[in-house]
């Protein structure tokens, strides 16, 4: 069986498909695209079209482009920018990576694997990078809960490919923002793909905008109104901090990377504005280890106010054991079975070791008081 020979084309910024290179030692593979439709040339026709936008070197703008106009714009881009969102949850949209744009094969399991790890590498032809998009999850009763997707960007001299298995708030929202503002390609896919990551990491900021509403309604609740049952969510909020933390340290290594390392889809004044990106993940990174050290802060004096009120509870137990004293003492005493007891006989021997017992226990509390022991 001849083998896979991977090779850049002049002049291109593809690579081709395994299929492509088979074909080129003369073996036809049974591809997807040919489960679909006939033909050499035939491609998978996605359910939904996916948004594109393509911006001429002339300033001209078409979207929604179909497949054979997406081709033609990313194997001739003259000079333009194109820019395409993929749903790689649908199959025939997944295919497109590999049928259409001939990403390579790694790269593209990457896209399509929720599990991913959030990285940056540079194949011939493109770059792809990984990046974790966060938001609440607003189908749980749990305010707490997180959902999170991967939003991948495959990057060219003359495209940018986004993918997504999930549509979160954040990437609906660069969806938006691209076909709103579809001047943005005019500056180049370089700086789209700076959109689109600055996108993905200023959806943390809500985040944390709602973190700071939690803390503030916990530290009310442990010394406003004490809430004996606040740990549990305490320890929610903690695992909340420490689960963004988590997501955002390897994205850190990537914009590092992004922005200090030379690539030839990354000019140099495209690279500055990425460090404005890795700016912002480093401030959503301290206000995170902030975040942290204050829920730790709160956990400690809650259990401190747990042990204060324990305090109060057992204080207040031994106060009432230490003035019933004298009455268990006396009413021991004359318990007893003798026959001459002092008062045994009289006829208001009771009232008056009642009021003795009482007396007693009076001076017990004046005692306690002066040596400030209540």
């Amino acid at each position: 069986m001849a083998s896979l020979k991977w090779t850049v084309l002049n002049g291109s910024n593809r690579v081709p498909s395994p299929s492509a290179a088979l074909a080129s030692d003369g073996i036809r593979p049974t591809t997807y695209s040919a489960l679909i439709a006939s033909g050499p040339n035939r491609l998978p026709v996605p359910e939904s079209i996916p948004h594109s936008i393509y911006r001429r070197a002339n300033g001209e703008i078409e979207r929604d482009l179909s497949l054979d106009a997406l081709r033609a714009a990313f194997d001739r881009p003259e000079g333009g920018t194109l820019w395409v969102d993929l749903d790689v949850s649908d199959d025939k949209q997944a295919a497109l990576l590999t049928e259409l744009f001939r990403f390579h094969p790694l790269a593209v399991e990457d896209a399509r694997n929720p599990s991913s790890r959030v990285k940056a590498e540079e194949y011939p032809g493109f770059l792809v990078v990984v990046a974790r998009v966060v938001s609440f999850c607003e189908t749980t009763p749990d305010p707490y809960d997180l959902e999170t997707a991967n939003l991948t960007l495959f990057l060219t001299e003359g495209a940018v490919v986004t993918t997504h298995m999930e549509t979160l708030p954040a990437v609906q929202a660069l969806v938006e923002r691209l076909q709103s503002n579809p001047d943005l390609l005019e500056r180049g896919p370089a700086r789209v793909a700076h959109h689109v990551l600055d996108t993905a990491i200023d959806a943390y900021f809500p985040i944390l905008d709602q973190l700071d509403v939690f803390v503030d309604e916990m530290e009310q609740r442990v010394f406003g109104q004490f809430d004996e049952h606040l740990l549990q969510e305490i320890f929610k909020v903690k695992r909340l901090v420490i689960s963004l933390r988590r997501y955002l340290a390897p994205q850190r290594d990537v914009l590092s990377m992004l922005t200090n390392r030379p690539s030839r889809f990354l000019p140099p004044e495209a690279q500055l504005y990425f460090r404005d990106v890795y700016d912002h993940m480093l401030r959503i990174t301290d206000a995170l280890d902030s975040y942290r050290e204050l829920m730790s802060s709160t956990l400690d004096s809650y259990l401190s106010q747990v042990s204060n009120r324990l305090g109060s509870v057992s204080k207040g137990l031994a106060v009432f054991g230490a003035l019933s004293i004298p009455f268990v003492v006396i009413a021991g005493v004359y318990g007893m079975n003798f026959e001459h007891i002092p008062l045994a006989h009289h006829r208001w021997g009771f009232e008056i070791m009642v009021g003795i017992q009482v007396a007693v226990s009076l001076t017990l509390l004046i005692v306690m008081r002066r040596k400030h022991m209540l």
